[in-house]
């Protein structure tokens, strides 16, 4: 959500940020609608006051025995006051309005954020590993022998339909072994409080993140109206909505494993082979919050968390910048880390990392008493995958694919999987 006041200071330097997104310009629209709600609340608060006025010159036209005057400063009071009601009641719609414009306008980027249209314009930062070479074509990892008969997609499609999977055996032990690798990090080294949250929120949550209300139809809802969240990052992100922090609870770093849900409305023909893209997903999620004078360095430590899992996974990955084009609504900056697929010979997104800055504060109503004691401000927020299970199992599978179909498994995952380190090509750990 923007600060209002910022759009009145300079209109034309909010007009360019967003064009930076390639988003046309709004000012004049919000500005507008600001307009004639602050003049209907002036408008009011006159009639209010002309009120206020009749009234006390009702009892002494009465004192008096001017009965015509008083008769007509009691019509006025009366007439006055159906007026006042008819004007908040245009103010409070005019505030309506002017609140659905402003949640629907994108996060303005950062300075440091490269200009850009789409995905061809992210730059790339950090790089680490280099793809193993290999005697053999690479499988992607449904193909793989040792995968192929414990990633159960026709019966999944049977239950669920398109964009589910059954995982089997082995692999689905080895996808909770991921998790769980993931999250005891993040606690041990970390230094993330695990959170066990809902995966139902209420539209307060969903729209305090963002994702209401121009993206309900990415989200899936129940009958009842709750939503299933597309991350964690909705609960935890939502769970300090209107609290007044003290600034020495600052940061608060959290983590949760969850489902997370999907529809992947407007996604129609993409990875529709194998679990890349898939209606229901887990993942671990990261969030903090923040000073503002601090979320920058925070998002960079964010990155490194969820880096330094790959790197003990020992999967090369490639970190990019997004450019203004291709950054999220939210977003006020974003790393994404793209881990080597060699199934699919190219590097593939497994997480992201954003600052939203008080975008999602604003909406919330999240706020900190700094330390000397000065007016509440707004905190920051950030979020970041780390990681996306699924994916990050994908990203084992072909990188420890071998030529005979089973799969070399990373050595920081035997600890969870009873000291066994192989998945054999009929799909046995050994």
């Amino acid at each position: 959500m923007h600060d209002i006041r910022a759009i009145r200071a300079n209109p034309a330097a909010f007009d360019a940020a967003l064009a930076r997104r390639g988003d046309a310009g709004v000012s004049s629209e919000v500005l507008a609608l600001d307009e004639a709600r602050r003049a209907k609340i002036k408008a009011a608060e006159t009639a209010q006051a002309e009120q206020n006025k009749a009234s006390k010159e009702v009892g002494a036209a009465k004192g008096r025995g001017d009965e015509g005057e008083f008769e007509r400063l009691r019509a006025l009071v009366a007439n006055k006051k159906a007026e006042i009601a008819a004007m908040q009641d245009e103010a409070k719609a005019l505030d309506a309005q002017l609140t659905d414009a402003l949640a629907r306008i994108a996060n303005l980027p950062a300075e440091d954020v490269p200009d850009g249209a789409d995905e061809d314009d992210n730059v790339e930062v950090a790089k680490w590993g280099t793809p193993r070479t290999r005697n053999f074509a690479p499988k992607e990892h449904y193909e793989i022998a040792a995968v192929a008969s414990h990633m159960d997609f026709e019966t999944a499609a049977k239950t669920s339909g398109s964009r589910f999977v059954m995982l089997k055996g082995a692999v689905a032990r080895i996808h909770r072994a991921l998790a769980q690798f993931m999250i005891d990090t993040h606690v041990d080294q970390n230094g993330l409080l695990e959170v066990n949250s809902p995966v139902l929120v209420r539209d307060e949550a969903m729209y305090g993140t963002d994702k209401l209300p121009k993206f309900g139809e990415d989200s899936y809802q129940t009958r009842e109206g709750m939503w299933l969240v597309p991350t964690s990052e909705v609960p935890l992100t939502y769970s300090v909505a209107g609290d007044v922090l003290d600034a020495a609870q600052l940061p608060i770093r959290l983590t949760a494993h969850t489902l997370c849900f999907r529809s992947e409305a407007g996604s129609a023909g993409r990875d529709t082979s194998g679990m890349l893209r898939q209606h229901q997903f887990e993942k671990v999620e990261m969030v903090s919050v923040t000073h503002p004078d601090e979320s920058d360095a925070e998002q960079k430590r964010m990155l490194r968390c969820a880096e330094r899992l790959l790197e003990a996974l020992e999967i090369p990955y490639r970190t990019v910048i997004l450019c203004t084009g291709d950054m999220g609504f939210g977003a006020r900056r974003t790393y994404d880390i793209e881990a080597w697929l060699p199934g699919q010979d190219t590097y593939r997104e497994i997480s992201s990392v954003s600052t939203t800055g008080d975008f999602q504060a604003r909406r919330m109503n999240a706020r900190f008493k700094p330390a000397d004691g000065g007016k509440p401000q707004f905190v920051h927020t950030l979020n970041g995958s780390g990681l996306a299970v699924g994916r990050c199992l994908i990203a084992v599978l072909e990188n420890g694919q071998q030529a005979d179909g089973s799969v070399t498994l990373p050595a920081v995952l035997a600890p969870y999987l009873g000291g066994k380190s192989t998945l054999t090509a009929d799909g046995a750990l050994t």
